[in-house]
């Protein structure tokens, strides 16, 4: 009697714990393949308003750290990874015939390429007779779980978080096999897993002030999964530390490994659990789960809304005409040559190790909306560009939050640089990491250097304009505003 063979198209799942798909492809046949595809329209294509590649140096070396690891740990349990270079919706029907398959598995995607693909190898697949069977591999919750239908997902956070929290369980997360039996006598080659200079990419070299090494795959995302609960118990003071700028452990730092699969939300939802039931549950821990519920909210949006939250205006009712697409401006901001300290550290850092805070991205993202005027989806490509941890729903769904035209009603989301920068950073700390050429700056000046006279410019080795650009947005308008701020909330008090 011959053996039923059922292939894993491994996408943004690359784990062997949790994993759906390969659970199916397990039930289903006595043989699984599984396979993974590089398709140069995404890892050769460009986005279409500024022209960047869509997988920068940091991601593209994630990705395939995190293909060789998967390799490895099927490699481990008598199996092996397929790795093509090519298109999935013509790869897929051959392999399948040369393996004999009946059935593809693999985990669905909702937004607009990926669907497109999908499509096309669902199509391609029923025509010579297989079948496309999806699974459910990026959230928290099970859409069937919840207590609405996608299309009804309430449009604002928290009346999702509310109605999913009170009703809803977590699954338990599915375990690892120990053995995957592999289709023998196939005449299928493992293939290459390619360089990032094959993709026209230079190979990102270490900045020794980035807060962690990253290194991509399962093992590592599990290993920093431990080390954050468990090891050094960093998740105890996670509300209090989750918006500084420097260090490995303000952050569970979990997004990248979450962003390509590496990592379940499901698994790192039970390991919080696990640590709770030992050292007792608090608001850090909470919070973290907190912010896996932002994820899922994201996706369902996405899956709700479609092409709707990659839309200039999105869901605003008003044509935002003041946001240019200034080509200078873009660049110095993504550069960090906009003459303002904090949103040039954070940029500088972005682009050297592909991370950035949360706090920083928030604060990048108003500047360039709210005081470049610029259009949001230039950030929103900048960072799809560059993010080591760039997940499409989290990253357009955030930038259309941050310019205000996202689900949530509030439309006005302007931060105020200055008073965030002596917040966050009060002694210039993370400037003058990010920024050396203010490392003599009196610290009383580090966020706002425009204001030193040129006698004191030349008292630290400065020169506004030369070592250091002139501002594009003078430090006294937010001075300004938080002295309005102040005497407003003065006055208000009576």
């Amino acid at each position: 009697m011959s053996k039923r063979a059922a292939i894993v198209w491994f996408r943004r799942d690359l784990r062997l714990h949790d994993n759906e798909a390969l659970n199916d492809a397990l039930k289903h046949g006595d043989e699984v393949l599984p396979v993974y595809i590089i398709d140069p329209r995404e890892w050769r294509g460009t986005l279409p308003l500024t022209g960047l590649p869509r997988i920068g140096p940091h991601r593209a070396r994630f990705v395939l750290e995190s293909i060789a690891d998967l390799r490895e740990s099927l490699r481990n349990r008598g199996a092996d990874l397929i790795v093509r270079v090519g298109y999935p919706e013509e790869l897929l029907p051959e392999l399948s015939k040369q393996c004999r398959a009946s059935w593809v598995f693999c985990n669905r995607e909702r937004t607009r390429e990926e669907l497109r693909v999908q499509n096309e190898v669902e199509q391609n697949l029923w025509s010579i007779g297989r079948e496309v069977y999806y699974s459910r591999g990026k959230l928290l919750y099970y859409t069937s779980d919840l207590p609405f239908p996608i299309t009804q997902t309430p449009d604002t956070f928290t009346l999702f978080r509310k109605e999913t929290e009170r009703l809803t369980p977590v699954r338990e997360p599915i375990a690892i096999p120990n053995r995957i039996p592999f289709p023998t006598g196939t005449g299928i080659e493992s293939g290459e897993i390619p360089d990032v200079t094959e993709f026209g990419l230079a190979p990102p070299p270490h900045d020794e002030r980035a807060d962690i090494t990253w290194v991509g795959g399962e093992t590592a995302g599990l290993d920093r999964l431990v080390y954050y609960l468990f090891d050094n118990q960093a998740i105890a003071t996670y509300k209090e530390t989750r918006n500084g700028l420097s260090g490995s452990d303000f952050s569970t730092k979990f997004s990248a490994w979450l962003a390509q699969g590496c990592l379940s939300p499901k698994r790192v939802y039970a390991e919080i659990k696990a640590y709770e039931t030992k050292n007792g549950a608090n608001d850090s821990t909470y919070a973290v789960v907190y912010e896996l519920l932002w994820r899922d909210f994201f996706r369902l949006m996405g899956k709700k809304h479609g092409e709707r939250i990659f839309q200039k205006n999105g869901f605003s009712e008003k044509e935002h005409t003041e946001w240019s697409t200034d080509r200078n401006l873009l660049r110095r901001w993504m550069d960090g040559q906009t003459g303002t300290p904090f949103v040039d550290a954070n940029m500088r850092e972005i682009a050297r190790t592909g991370y950035m805070s949360n706090r920083g991205r928030q604060n990048v993202a108003s500047y360039l909306v709210n005081d470049l005027k610029l259009d949001w989806r230039l950030g929103a490509e900048y960072f799809e560009h560059i993010l080591i941890d760039y997940d499409v729903t989290s990253n357009w769904c955030n930038w259309q939050y941050a310019a205000g035209v996202g689900t949530d009603p509030r439309e006005k989301r302007y931060y105020n640089i200055l008073s965030q920068a002596e917040r966050y950073d009060p002694k210039g700390e993370y400037v003058r990491l990010w920024c050396p050429e203010l490392e003599d700056v009196p610290e009383e000046y580090t966020h706002q250097p425009d204001q030193l006279s040129p006698s004191q410019q030349r008292d630290c080795d400065l020169h506004i304009g030369d070592s250091y650009p002139a501002a594009l947005v003078g430090s006294t308008q937010w001075r300004t505003k938080k002295g309005r701020k102040q005497r407003a909330s003065r006055s208000a008090r009576g």
